[in-house]
């Protein structure tokens, strides 16, 4: 058994946290904010839970990608966590880029849901 490297990338939006988790579970929401989510990949979601669990799998061929992410409630706001694992085949500078792309996503979800 192996672990992978991770880190988890996360924003604080500030917004109630229905609001948030209500946008980021409806369908469709993922391409007006995740610039890596495109059309192309079937992605398998976690059911809408109360728990704030946005778990998802990206099927891409040869590899399913599984992507832990969450709703938190912070005061009267919201904090949306991702956790970004480094896949075996990926070197120091793919790793980087991977975190930067999900970091401006992650701003932008921010700037659509504040503005």
């Amino acid at each position: 058994m192996t672990t992978l490297p991770s880190r988890v990338l996360s924003v604080r939006i500030e917004r109630p946290y229905d609001e948030v988790y209500g946008f980021l579970t409806e369908p469709g929401s993922s391409a007006k904010w995740a610039s890596g989510m495109d059309s192309s990949a079937p992605v398998t979601s976690a059911p809408r839970n109360e728990f704030g669990v946005l778990d998802h799998t990206v099927h891409l061929p040869g590899q399913d990608v599984h992507v832990p992410m969450r709703v938190v409630r912070n005061g009267d706001g919201t904090e949306v966590q991702f956790t970004l694992f480094r896949l075996p085949d990926m070197d120091d500078e793919q790793y980087a880029a991977d975190a930067e792309a999900v970091t401006k996503d992650l701003r932008t979800l921010k700037a659509l849901l504040e503005g």
